[in-house]
């Protein structure tokens, strides 16, 4: 992470930090899972509303050591170049992929990445900051229109971002950050080093691809997430 010296305390990371991160988890296991370059805008936008966008919103919460919301917004042409991707590299034939964004399988592995992103992006929020945030289980959802979204648990003083993001073939997709404003200070040094396994990565995302679709099915599952878009105002 980013990080500002402030010479009497220490070191400071704010919200830019924790966005960079998070943005740094997004290309990292986009790149791993897809075996492509996606990188994203050196400018972000300062916006004061969060929401899911056509053609494909997917969202996650996560709270903790702070609250926020995260949204990642893909045209129909950016998830289907993600998931053909995906699938490819994981040995599946071209022929046997689904042929529409509307497809269950292509929100179901859109969720499994953005399930990959925060876990990494939460696995360095406690090895960096030494603090822990929880998530709840991604939810995906095709889009006609434009849906607002708004976080149940109260922040004092948010902050919210936008980035763009390109993919190889230069279609875009956006993350969207609702966060309430924090800082982090280093009262005295530590080890936070961190190792990149990507093999152990995509072992991982192999393990939970049946997990995922079986998730989507269930019952309860569908309950819970009725009572989640219940209390984001959908």
């Amino acid at each position: 992470m980013r990080k500002e010296e402030t010479g009497e305390i220490g070191i400071v990371y704010g919200t830019e930090d924790l966005l960079t991160s998070l943005c740094n988890s997004v290309t990292r296991v986009l790149g791993i899972a897809t075996q492509s370059k996606v990188h994203y805008s050196a400018m972000v936008q300062r916006i004061t509303k969060v929401g899911l966008k056509p053609d494909i919103g997917c969202f996650v919460l996560f709270d903790g050591g702070f609250t926020g919301l995260v949204v990642l917004n893909f045209a129909a042409d950016t998830a289907m170049e993600l998931y053909e991707r995906y699938m490819l590299h994981m040995g599946m034939p071209k022929s046997e992929l689904a042929v529409s964004h509307t497809s269950d399988e292509v929100s179901n592995i859109l969720g499994e990445l953005m399930n990959q992103i925060v876990g990494d992006f939460t696995g360095k929020v406690r090895r960096e900051l030494q603090t822990n945030i929880t998530q709840n289980q991604p939810k995906m959802l095709v889009l006609n229109k434009q849906v607002m979204l708004s976080v149940d648990t109260p922040l004092d003083r948010p902050e919210m971002r936008r980035v763009t993001f390109y993919t190889e073939k230069s279609n875009i997709f956006y993350l969207e950050l609702a966060i309430d404003r924090t800082e982090f200070i280093r009262l005295h040094d530590f080890d936070s080093s961190e190792v990149a396994d990507p093999d152990a990565l995509l072992d991982l995302e192999r393990g939970n691809r049946g997990g995922a679709a079986t998730q989507s099915t269930s019952s309860a599952d569908e309950e819970a997430n009725d009572e989640l878009l219940k209390s984001l105002g959908m």
